[in-house]
């Protein structure tokens, strides 16, 4: 898996055109680095970078990004709604996948000692990277802002963790850390400053002090008015949308405003947002509202409709979600050829793709050939009695469809890593033993790549007696051909597993990947039968 970290600095500067685009160029021109948002805002006087890279690529953007803020800002003529103490305010490093919170530290410690060390200037740790807990939360490091910092950095407490310790006006100073992925989010609110105020001191986890706390843990937040959009805002940072996830803070913003006799006009997200919070807010209205909605696409929509993104600026998804911007488009060269190119690949000269590659796409259209007869009953007027059964099984074979397509090619890969086992040199002791422990982990995943078209293929057979019991009967030729495509697929996969189980000489694995398999193509047998035995 690659390794990837996002790293999200923000600058104090949200007006100079010129100067938000020389530090979006710098960012871009690093080797490795994929700048994916630039968010920017007036009122605020302050712009959020958002981009990702390796370890070491994401260093030298942040780098790159600050000798051009050190540059072009100066923080002795800087105002703006948004609390900050320097011109590069606070850059954060992220954890997206193959990478660890601790090695996100280190990446910090090495961003702030190089543009310590080459810029001179002074930064902090906080968060995750923090070595004393007085200074891990932001607003701590943040009292006073920027114009407090002069008096504070003469206290030995307050010391920059690299850096001069002197202050230096025109840069102020910068926080830099590791941490969780964090949502920055914006209830708009048709009122005043005060009234947006005092609903986040409601909701936030600090609420009004000790003696009062908010209701929502992980969340800070305040209140302010946006001038471009001529809208008071619920501004708030989702410290951990797991404890407070994005719904339930827009849901508790309308009540709060309900109460004041206030309108909510939508929500924006700034920067980037993690799919699984979206589709937990989809889940949460489709729950509400008893609603049958089971494509990714569909619930992102409803999501996006419900909590208003669309109200100050058009939420596309492919450009906001996380994951679809760093997703890497999929190597399927079979699943992605035409079915004669598919077939007459197959029947080339050469052994793969073959048996394993075949069994996953036959299993893949007996899966498919359910979820089209139970899409066709769905919604259908003459069915409207059986539309609980079909409800049940959409969702399922849909899903299990996509999930079996990357099996084709996978199955593939898996051989291919098997010949280069057997293409390492044996001409001593030691080599024959890298070979072999080669040679055999390239088997175990020939191995595993079948018995996964075999495990999501077992979970289809519910879900299709159910279509065979209750779809439309126009269609019961579909379902018949898609179970026995199923059973076909299945038996297909297992023979896979027999004769590269072959070589293997870990017994206690053999013995246990033997037994399941044997269990999951007799229940196929079995559960055709049954498909076979409701038709007829």
């Amino acid at each position: 898996m690659k390794k990837i970290v996002e790293c999200v600095p923000n600058f104090s500067e949200g007006r100079n055109k010129e100067t938000i685009a020389a530090i979006s160029r710098a960012i871009e021109m690093t080797d490795g680095c994929t700048l994916l948002d630039v968010d920017a805002g007036s009122s605020t006087n302050r712009t959020v970078f958002t981009f990702v890279g390796n370890p070491d690529s994401v260093v030298d953007g942040a780098l790159a990004a600050a000798r051009v803020g050190a540059e072009l800002i100066d923080m002795r003529h800087q105002t703006g709604e948004h609390p900050r103490f320097g011109a590069m305010d606070v850059c954060p490093f992220i954890p997206v996948a193959g990478v660890t919170m601790e090695e996100c530290v280190e990446v910090s410690k090495r961003f702030a000692k190089r543009a310590a060390d080459e810029l001179k200037l002074p930064f902090y740790l906080y968060e995750a990277a923090a070595d004393h807990d007085y200074r891990r939360k932001l607003p701590d490091l943040r009292q006073g802002e920027y114009e407090g910092l002069a008096e504070r950095l003469k206290d030995p407490k307050w010391q920059p963790d690299f850096g001069p310790s002197e202050f230096v006006p025109t840069w102020g100073i910068t926080a830099t850390g590791a941490r969780n992925f964090l949502v920055a989010y914006n209830v708009n609110i048709l009122g005043t400053p005060n009234q947006a105020h005092r609903i986040a001191l409601n909701l936030r986890e600090a609420g009004r002090g000790e003696e009062e706390p908010g209701r929502l843990g992980e969340v800070k937040g305040m209140g302010w008015f946006v001038g471009e959009y001529n809208m008071a805002q619920v501004t708030v940072n989702l410290l951990d949308y797991q404890v407070t996830p994005i719904h339930v803070l827009f849901e508790e913003v309308k009540k709060d405003a309900t109460a004041l006799n206030l309108a909510v006009a939508g929500s924006e997200i700034v920067g980037l947002v993690p799919l699984e919070s979206l589709l937990m807010a989809a889940d949460y209205y489709i729950e509400q509202e008893n609603l049958f909605i089971y494509q990714e696409d569909q619930k992102i929509r409803l999501a996006v409709e419900r909590l208003g993104l669309n109200s100050v600026a058009q939420f596309i998804a492919e450009e906001k979600i996380i994951e679809y911007r760093v997703a890497e488009k999929p190597v399927e060269p079979l699943a992605g050829s035409t079915v004669r190119g598919f077939i007459e690949e197959i029947s080339a000269r050469s052994s793969a793709p073959g048996g394993g590659s075949s069994s996953a796409a036959i299993a893949a259209v007996g899966t498919a050939l359910g979820s089209m007869v139970a899409k066709l009953t769905h919604g259908v007027r003459k069915f409207e009695a059986v539309q609980p059964h079909m409800q049940k099984a959409i969702p399922v074979l849909h899903e299990l469809t996509r999930q079996l397509i990357p099996m084709i090619d996978a199955d593939t890969s898996a051989f291919n890593e098997y010949m280069e086992g057997v293409r390492m040199p044996q001409a001593t002791e030691q080599e024959k033993e890298v070979r072999n422990n080669s040679m055999q982990a390239g088997l175990k995943t020939a191995i595993n790549v079948p018995l996964t078209t075999m495990r999501l293929g077992d979970k289809a057979w519910d879900s299709l007696c159910e279509v065979a019991r209750y779809g439309n009967p126009a269609s019961s030729s579909d379902t018949l051909v898609g179970a026995r495509a199923l059973e076909t697929g299945i038996w297909g996969a297992y023979q896979n597993v027999l004769i590269n189980m072959a070589d293997i000489q870990d017994a206690a694995y053999k013995k246990e990947i033997l037994g399941e398999a044997a269990a999951i193509a007799a229940r196929a047998v079995q559960k055709c039968k049954e498909v076979l035995r409701i038709l007829e």
